[in-house]
């Protein structure tokens, strides 16, 4: 790549490492084997022509962004300009002065580290953005973390029509009492990450988990006219999937699920940790209905029957006293008609 004197001349720098090429084809291999900071090139090489060169070093993914310093026998401003295009770094007459080269060769080598930091930085950066999107993706609703990235300081809205589902485990309190905490933590991560992987297939929104109990809304923050009718799906699927989940365990716990709909209020709270939640007398009645309900049955409101209408079989469960609400005639959801 470089003559013998310009060698010469290099090896005289305990500094400084360099691997010295005699011909061109095997260049572009040393250079991705030994890592240099500075490549060194004649213009004029047996076999092949300077700008080409200059090309292949900066085709290749390993010295792409490595300087490249010229060296020829003629100083022309056409060949500097056709060189600078072409990707060349710097140009020398040669044979140049020691010191300058050396100069040169510092200068071009501390500056592609730095560079290299920077990129390994801006990498790491990347890395932890990414991660914090994760997060936030993971706690927040996709269309709701892309409104806060976007600078929207407060998100509140209203939402005319939507199923909310209120899921707890009957018999909990009296198992936690007997079991290892990291058994309970696990036997509630097994269910909760069926319950979300449900959800995520229905395009359903989990809001949030309290303890024991499963909270879920169809219809937010993307408004649907089926939201009753996949939030039914839901249910099912839930005691479906909670049975299967008691029967890998060997245990007897049975699941609770209440819904109703109507609206709500929807939108983020919190600076620090952010929460997306519902609000209203639809999230109370919901609720209620869950509380009110029996285990292993889905009890749903009158409401949420009359948008399911025929599609689904239904129990009737006679008046049941709400709190807050006086008697209501509610029903249990049994299937698919």
């Amino acid at each position: 790549m470089i003559g013998e004197a310009v060698r010469r001349l290099l090896a005289g720098q305990a500094d400084i490492a360099f691997e010295y090429c005699r011909d061109w084809e095997s260049a572009v291999d040393t250079a991705e084997r030994f890592r240099p900071t500075v490549i060194l090139q004649d213009l004029i090489m047996p076999g092949v022509d300077g700008l080409d060169m200059v090309g292949r070093f900066r085709a290749n993914a390993a010295t792409a962004e490595v300087p490249v310093i010229v060296l020829s026998a003629r100083e022309e401003p056409v060949v500097k300009a056709r060189l600078l295009e072409a990707g060349a770094s710097d140009y020398l007459v040669k044979l140049p002065d020691q010191v300058e080269l050396i100069a040169r060769i510092r200068v071009h080598s501390e500056a592609y580290r730095r560079l290299i930091e920077r990129n390994a930085a801006f990498a790491a950066l990347e890395i932890e953005r990414e991660k914090s999107e994760r997060l936030l993706l993971n706690i927040l609703p996709h269309t709701i973390a892309e409104r806060l990235k976007n600078g929207e300081a407060t998100i509140a809205e209203n939402f005319a029509s939507v199923t909310v589902l209120f899921a707890d485990l009957a018999g909990f309190t009296e198992f936690a009492e007997k079991v290892d905490p990291r058994h309970i933590v696990g036997l509630l991560d097994d269910i909760f990450s069926t319950f979300d992987r449900l959800a995520n297939d229905l395009h359903v929104e989990k809001i949030k988990t309290i303890g024991d109990a499963y909270m879920a809304v169809a219809g937010v923050p993307v408004r649907r006219d089926d939201h009753a009718q996949v939030m039914a799906t839901m249910a099912l699927g839930m005691l479906e999937a909670f049975r299967d989940v008691m029967r890998e365990r060997g245990l007897a716990m049975e699941l609770r699920i209440g819904m109703h709909s109507g609206p709500v209020v929807a939108g983020v709270i919190g600076r620090q940790k952010f929460s997306y939640d519902l609000w209203g007398d639809t999230v109370n009645l919901a609720s209620r209905m869950e509380s009110h309900g029996e285990p292993s049955r889905i009890h749903v409101s009158p409401a949420t029957r009359a948008l399911l209408g025929d599609a689904f079989l239904f129990a009737d469960r006679g008046d049941v006293n709400v709190k807050g609400k006086g008697v209501l005639r509610t029903s249990f959801l049994l299937g698919r008609a």
